[in-house]
């Protein structure tokens, strides 16, 4: 047999052999956890939360690292080049399938270059509109929309946000023409709605939900596939009659491709023991997201789902790349 096929054959075994040792010890000197994006957002919060948990856990430190910078891009390909042994982790979010499609050039493939570990959490969001906007209903917003076609302006968070393309996907279920206008975050965009600027947006709950309770907004539909306990009155999209309208801002862990499975199951199982706690569901109850566990393998479907569907609403948007 030819020199490089034996050798081929012998790194695999030793990989074969070495993966159980390596998870057997694993951790043994501390995780580093990669967040893509500034302190303080989301995602930052979700994992300091689950840093927190897991550090005690697996009894060794898990240390918050913020990389910020082109939509996540930056930080998601630091643990894509990252070595695969489990000690440089992702906490990602719905961005990374986003970015597939919004980014002419990317320096990795997501759902190649990533291995899935675990869903972590979920966090619903909320159609709201200017008291001023006819329609107590969804359907009553539709049929005014339909008959004064580009009347009305809905905000985002920005050009290429899970606010936008949500905004988007909303367009085309609903086959409404509303003018896009893209604002530099949440803040901003939830404060012109409020008076009265743009009438309509996708906001998280957090943002939007003590404006709605004061009366200066009104929710028409919450975006996720099941109604929220925080809104138990508002019913879903689909509920409303926007056929498979799912949209949720969710946060996942993952590891480098090539990362050994029994160093991933270990990394799974402790962090679904950690999600199935009352504490850690009264933490992210606190910061309005539920706590959301997976396989590996549900995690790693999912992703390839959310890429496509996502890749649909972008196309179907015309938004130009970047």
């Amino acid at each position: 047999m030819h020199r490089k096929a034996w050798t081929g054959i012998l790194v695999a075994l030793a990989v074969a052999v070495c993966a159980p040792a390596a998870a057997q010890n694993y951790p043994n000197k501390p995780i580093r956890f990669v967040v893509p994006f500034a302190p303080g957002g989301g995602t930052d919060i979700v994992a300091r939360v689950l840093a927190q948990r897991l550090n005690e856990t697996l009894g060794q430190p898990v240390v918050v690292d913020n990389r910020g910078g082109a939509g996540s891009t930056l930080g998601s390909d630091i643990v894509c080049k990252a070595p695969a042994d489990g000690y440089t982790m992702l906490l990602g979010n719905i961005s990374l399938a986003f970015n597939a499609w919004l980014y002419k050039s990317l320096p990795y493939i997501a759902v190649r270059d990533l291995a899935a570990v675990s869903m972590v959490a979920v966090q619903p969001n909320i159609v709201v509109v200017h008291p001023s906007v006819p329609g107590k209903s969804l359907k009553e917003f539709t049929d005014y929309t339909r008959v004064n076609p580009g009347k009305l302006s809905y905000a985002s968070a920005g050009a290429g946000s899970g606010t936008h393309l949500a905004g988007e996907m909303l367009k085309d279920r609903l086959k409404i023409d509303m003018v896009h206008i893209p604002y530099k975050g949440t803040g901003p965009a939830i404060t012109d709605l409020i008076g009265g600027q743009v009438q309509v947006m996708i906001s998280t709950f957090a943002s939007a939900l003590p404006h709605v309770r004061s009366g200066r907004l009104r929710a028409l539909g919450v975006t996720s596939a099941k109604r929220s306990p925080a809104t138990p009155d508002v019913p879903t999209l689909i509920e409303a009659g926007v056929p498979d309208y799912d949209y949720s801002t969710w946060y996942a862990l993952f590891m480098p491709a090539r990362t050994p499975r029994p160093v991933i199951d270990k990394m799974n199982q402790a962090t679904r023991q950690v999600l199935a706690t009352d504490d850690m569901k009264q933490k992210f109850d606190a910061q309005g997201v539920d706590a959301w566990s997976s396989t590996a393998a549900e995690l790693g479907a999912y992703l390839r789902t959310e890429t496509g569907k996502w890749g649909k609403v972008v196309r179907a948007a015309g938004i130009p790349q970047l």
